[in-house]
């Protein structure tokens, strides 16, 4: 059976449970652990870490990464986790839980850096580095075993411990034959987790699996399945076309395909941004239209500059609103043309507010550019709208001006009103 030790990366580490080259008892036993490329690197509690790191005296405290009472937890480190506490819980549900934790607001930029250390170690290792998020990426290892002298399982182990040696945070990692299957497997063995899926053991390890487990089914689709009485994600990958076809829509078929273990999709060097937002909580619950309107012009101007600075525009709106139940809202709005101006994205979401500000309590508010279109299309104008360019011109040297003064040398009417 192929084995590799995890600390002195020997791809002979002998039959025992210890590494006979170094003691080690991490050893990782696979049939495909020297053949399988496909690789999902995910970095441990990764706010919580970095901060971990910084603060040694932290280390064996349980940490949460978060804002006040009224926000929610961005992160929070395993000792936290083991009291309850979840990423995106709540802040008073989770010092409930956890009252003796250390609460420390995010430094994103900070974060940002480290991740931005660790891409860049990856893309040492292949070309083919796609990043999913500030803190995980898929790579594809395939044909470099020439290049690196070693396995691409060796080279992952080789990874792992450079992180650790050089950023101070760890990080698991899944390897199979493709990206959803080595999602699945970083997962498994966290924290320090290195787990092997091969191709042929895919359908058997996803269908004992809730169907919510699967990436991609939400809290809304989980319901509808459950009340079509699919549980479990053998049932779904049981549906040939036809069936998941019938039962489930035109993404049927893929979704069944994806429950057997089966994705074709390549690992490609760009990420894919599928949608830009923005968002804020409130100090305190707000529900007239006109309260609303400040936080939802200030966060348009803020999704203006997002989408700017990553070089798209918003082909529609999305409007999300938060109840002080936790239910959330949301509502969209195509537009007519593309745009990056916060003055047309805030006409277009301005009426979805208005429908929904009847006078319930809302705790949070953000908006979201969905679909992206190129920015080069943006604000272009036509007969429905030729002031489009105009609007467009004065916001660019509003944000000029911003850059060379500060945010504060022009303010825009609505924002002086705010």
């Amino acid at each position: 059976m192929p084995a590799l030790c995890r600390d002195c990366c020997s791809t002979d580490p002998g039959d025992g449970p210890a590494c006979r080259a170094c003691g080690s008892r991490r050893v990782v036993r696979h049939a495909g652990l020297f053949t399988l490329g496909i690789a999902h690197v995910d970095c441990d509690a990764f706010f919580a870490s970095v901060e971990k790191r910084d603060r040694p005296e932290l280390a064996a405290k349980p940490v949460i990464v978060g804002g006040g009472t009224r926000g929610v937890v961005a992160a929070c480190c395993y000792v936290a986790r083991t009291r309850g506490v979840r990423s995106a819980m709540p802040m008073f549900k989770a010092l409930a839980m956890c009252p003796d934790a250390v609460v420390i607001r995010p430094e994103h930029g900070k974060y940002s850096a480290e991740g931005r250390r660790i891409r860049a170690m990856m893309e040492r290792l292949t070309p083919l580095v796609q990043p999913l998020s500030i803190d995980e990426a898929a790579l594809d290892l395939r044909g470099t075993q020439a290049l690196h002298g070693a396995p691409p399982a060796a080279v992952l182990a080789r990874l792992a411990l450079e992180v650790e040696r050089e950023v101070g945070v760890t990080i698991s990692i899944g390897l199979a034959a493709n990206r959803l299957m080595a999602k699945l497997a970083a997962e498994q063995d966290k924290p320090r987790g290195f787990h092997v899926i091969g191709a042929d053991e895919a359908a058997a390890f996803l269908a004992p699996l809730p169907v919510g487990t699967l990436p991609g089914i939400g809290p809304a689709a989980e319901r509808r399945l459950h009340a079509m009485g699919i549980t479990r994600l053998g049932q779904l990958a049981a549906l040939d076309a036809r069936a998941a076809l019938a039962r489930l829509g035109e993404d049927g078929p893929a979704l069944a395909a994806r429950a057997r273990g089966e994705d074709d999709r390549p690992v490609t060097a760009e990420r894919e941004t599928k949608s830009i937002s923005a968002e804020t909580t409130f100090d305190a619950d707000l529900r007239g239209v006109a309260e609303l309107e400040s936080p939802l012009w200030r966060l348009c101007e803020k999704l203006g500059r997002r989408l700017a600075a990553q070089g798209f525009a918003a082909g529609g709106v999305v409007l999300k609103l938060k109840t002080a139940r936790f239910e959330t809202r949301t509502r969209n709005a195509r537009l007519g043309a593309p745009t990056q101006v916060p003055e047309t994205l805030f006409a277009a979401a301005r009426p979805l507010l208005a429908k929904e500000a009847d006078g319930t309590a809302f705790r949070l508010i953000g908006i979201g550019a969905q679909p992206l279109a190129a920015a080069d299309g943006a604000d272009a104008g036509d007969l429905a709208d030729p002031e489009a360019p105009r609007r467009a011109a004065r916001w660019r040297a509003m944000e000029t001006l911003r850059g060379r003064f500060g945010d504060a040398a022009v303010v825009a009417g609505r924002a002086r009103k705010s």
